[in-house]
């Protein structure tokens, strides 16, 4: 079943999201024993909306702000700078103990020293995202979207939140916009909310055009049985990964595009990267590639930014995991935990091993 992009939207691509920042040391310290630290802007879901709107595309965001909040202005400013529309409403703080945008604590490993994060959701104000506060009938209706990508990680957010991503993927689906759902498993999200979370990611997967994740992400989510990965070659591993994805066909036959990376972690700051992707039963592999690591934070975001962009795009199907390959090595290279792609030729020197200076 081909992919149909809906013509004349006004959107690209719209993605869902609850936005906070991320603390990390410099010079790849640890947090423990830092005393300086840089604060930037950070969401898996813009993260993947990065590559589009660097590259000239136009994207919206639907969150939540905190009113009056240092904090929400500094997102709304980097937002402006990233080429993103947003829309959501302002909530009021409450008090000293009520809404803020969340913290990521993290520093980015260095050689042997593996990264370590630690996530600050205390008081979030996106898990209070409510389809009261968002017209989604003129945003997908009126205005038009040509894809809407969801995360596991809003999806699983709050009980609120699953009831949001389940309303825009009927919006979605009704208006004819692609929805791309990227399952991002989080057990302390699951927890004691097991049953309920397998019924709104079902609906969900049952609604996407494009579907993204891990063999744990599928097993957990959606309960798709297959072989562990893992084996003690790539051929093992990439075989693996295809039996969990033409299972999970099987179970929602109205997707046409199954993705997901491979991640060899050698260092800190060397990583082995590959991606498999599966369209319309045809298989594209690479194989994973060496790549050098400033930070790994995003890598698989950037991928899934690519990989949306090449569908958009409209390119042959064989230029997809190319490009989003590259996009994902090249999230790695920024201590953003968004690629920045300069230009679709950036990311296509990366695709081609050309770190040549260009003048």
């Amino acid at each position: 079943m081909p992919l149909d992009l809906r013509q004349n939207s006004k959107y690209a691509l719209v993605v869902p999201t609850s936005i906070g920042v991320r603390i990390t040391p410099v010079n790849g310290q640890p947090v423990h024993s830092s005393h300086l630290f840089e604060m930037h802007v950070t969401s898996a879901e813009t993260n993947v909306a990065s590559i589009s709107s660097f590259l000239g595309l136009p994207v919206k965001v639907l969150t939540n702000f905190v009113k009056g909040s240092p904090i929400a202005q500094l997102i709304k400013s980097n937002l402006r700078s990233r080429n993103m529309e947003y829309e959501g409403p302002e909530v009021d703080q409450g008090n000293p103990w009520g809404y803020r945008h969340q913290f990521n604590i993290a520093d980015s490993g260095y050689g042997s020293r593996g990264p370590r994060v630690q996530n600050d959701r205390a008081g979030e104000v996106g898990r209070t995202l409510n389809t009261k506060d968002f017209d989604l009938e003129r945003i997908f209706g009126e205005e038009g979207v040509k894809v809407v990508h969801i995360s596991g990680l809003i999806a699983a957010l709050s009980p609120e939140t699953s009831e949001f991503c389940v309303q825009i993927a009927r919006f979605a689906k009704k208006h004819g916009t692609l929805i791309s759902f990227d399952l991002n498993h989080r057990a302390t999200f699951w927890a004691n909310r097991e049953e309920e979370l397998r019924g709104v990611f079902d609906e969900i997967a049952s609604l996407s055009d494009i579907l993204i994740g891990n063999e744990e992400d599928y097993q957990l989510c959606l309960g798709i049985e297959g072989p562990e990965a893992g084996g003690e070659n790539i051929e093992e591993t990439l075989d693996a990964f295809k039996g969990m994805i033409l299972n999970a066909k099987k179970t929602y036959p109205n997707a046409s595009v199954f993705a997901n990376t491979l991640r060899e972690v050698v260092s800190a700051n060397e990583h082995l990267w590959g991606a498999i992707v599966y369209e319309n039963d045809n298989w594209h592999v690479v194989e994973p590639r060496r790549i050098g690591v400033i930070d790994r934070i995003g890598g698989g975001d950037g991928f899934v930014g690519g990989l949306l962009y090449s569908i958009i795009n409209q390119w042959d199907s064989s230029k997809w995991i190319q490009f989003a390959w590259a996009t994902g090595a090249l999230a790695t290279t920024f201590l953003t935990d968004y690629a920045q792609p300069a230009d679709e030729q950036m990311v296509w020197n990366v695709w081609e091993g050309n770190a040549r200076v260009t003048r």
